[in-house]
């Protein structure tokens, strides 16, 4: 039988909040693990609605097969006729921080000079502007990100970390702004395309900001990582994310910016699989998987 809902995913334990909330809404899903998984491009699609969970960051739980089975499976269905919440377009925009930078400038949005790179000789002739952060192209979980000061701290960073090039080979050049340490950086969080909450997310040093409750602060490089709600968020910027979230095809997502010199927002990463902080919600007065719990049924209600 045809299941109504059919939801991409490959971590473990991050879709267990929502797969409780989609249960007490008694919407029928089918979980669809990407780990170890084949599908036949001629015999789908088989459900009504698809929500592709799938994350960037799967290469670091040893599951690098789980993106490209993903985003190959994504194609499928939607030239099948599918309708997939977060799909390909979304996805293609999560995985490549050079696209997210591109449709940051043909939006005129700021954000940092970024440089994308597969050697490191070709980078290095051009930039120039340090300090600055040495980044995947394809990220997640602040997975593979470096502090460099200098062009020789790149060359000694890719010499002695040879996989840094894994699992894309493509790496960035970043421009590194200075930001207030006890104030951190900001997370808008989406749903519907539409505003949900945010809240401030204090690194101290660290570069995994993952907001869901089961990541581990201390994967890529920093210590404990807090989270505070922030109701004081400018106006600006949540209409600034909220345009990324459009003109990036994503249906939910975490949007995230840090306050520039002159106080202005300068955004930095957009993320199509957004992991929803149930304690800093609470302060807002829901339990944000219930709310996409309900937009879901929404989209259903619709098909």
């Amino acid at each position: 039988m045809a299941r109504r809902l059919g939801i991409l995913f490959e971590h473990p334990d991050w879709q267990i909040p929502l797969f409780s909330a989609l249960s007490a809404r008694s919407v029928d899903f089918i979980p669809i693990d990407l780990k170890r998984a084949a599908f036949d491009p001629d015999a789908m699609p088989d459900c009504d609605l698809y929500f592709n969970q799938a994350s960037p960051s799967a290469y670091v739980r040893g599951n690098p097969r789980a993106v490209p089975l993903a985003m190959g499976l994504i194609r499928a269905l939607e030239i099948r006729g599918a309708r997939v919440l977060n799909g390909s377009r979304a996805f293609a925009l999560e995985l490549s921080k050079s696209a997210q930078c591109a449709l940051m400038t043909q939006l005129g949005i700021a954000h940092p000079r970024s440089l994308a790179f597969n050697d490191v000789e070709a980078a290095l002739d051009i930039w120039t502007t340090w300090p600055a952060l040495v980044k995947p192209e394809q990220g997640g979980s602040g997975a593979r990100m470096y502090l460099v000061e200098s062009a020789d701290d790149v060359r000694l960073l890719f010499a002695n970390v040879p996989d840094l090039w894994n699992p894309d080979g493509l790496m960035l050049l970043q421009q590194k702004y200075e930001v207030d340490p006890s104030f951190g950086i900001v997370r808008l969080e989406y749903v519907g395309q539409e505003y949900l909450y945010a809240m401030r997310v204090v690194s101290h040093g660290g570069f995994n900001l993952c907001p869901s409750e089961v990541c581990h602060p201390g994967m890529g490089g920093g210590s404990t990582v807090e989270f505070f709600a922030y109701p004081e968020v400018p106006v600006r910027a949540i209409e600034i994310g909220q345009r990324l979230m459009v003109e990036g095809g994503l249906d939910v997502g975490g949007i995230e910016y840090l306050p520039g010199p002159d106080g202005e927002p300068i955004f930095y990463d957009v993320n199509a699989n957004s992991n929803l902080r149930p304690a800093v919600a609470a302060e807002f007065g829901f339990d944000p998987f219930d709310r996409v719990a309900a937009y879901v049924e929404r989209e259903l209600a619709k098909r």
